[in-house]
């Protein structure tokens, strides 16, 4: 993957973070990005493993954010909202399905380009402190609407590569 997936992978660490806010707190806001970034990270690796890939998603838009703030009711407050499009609806939907299931998050894991995967271990082993300072965003049931956009070619894409999922 290449370095240049920045701008998406904030954007949508962005838009799960104001969709899904994390407790009080400076250190409950960091330990929530952390996951947040980790899971776009990881879903950015699966969905544009190549420096090909990349580029194309940057040459072509990643789409924005419209139809996820219609779902789930955000209202976008017209300022400083410039970010939203850089958010890739798929990458965000995926990561609402690793952040909510630490195992499937394991198996991608072992699926991703091993560069990226060394650094995840809020996701895919979160403590109580990383589930403390993200109860919304690691929550099933409230993520559900986002992650069920996507899920089917992720869990493709994850058994196609022989990543148990369990």
């Amino acid at each position: 993957m290449s370095a240049d997936l920045t701008p998406v992978i904030a954007a949508g660490t962005r838009w799960l973070l104001t969709a899904f806010p994390p407790a009080p707190g400076a250190f409950s806001r960091a330990l929530a990005e952390a996951q947040a970034r980790q899971a776009v990270t990881l879903a950015a690796g699966l969905r544009y493993p190549t420096a090909l890939d990349a580029e194309l998603v940057l040459l072509l838009g990643p789409g924005g954010s419209a139809r996820l703030d219609w779902l789930t009711g955000a209202e976008p407050d017209g300022e400083d909202d410039a970010w939203r499009s850089w958010v890739d609806e798929t990458l965000v939907s995926w990561a609402a399905c690793l952040l909510a299931d630490a195992s499937l998050a394991a198996g991608a894991q072992r699926v991703a380009d091993r560069a990226l995967a060394g650094g995840l271990t809020r996701l895919v082993r979160p403590g109580e402190h990383e589930h403390h300072a993200a109860p919304l965003l690691r929550h099933p049931d409230l993520v559900e609407p986002v992650a069920a956009l996507h899920r089917a070619p992720l869990l493709e894409l994850l058994e196609n590569q022989g990543a148990p999922l369990a």
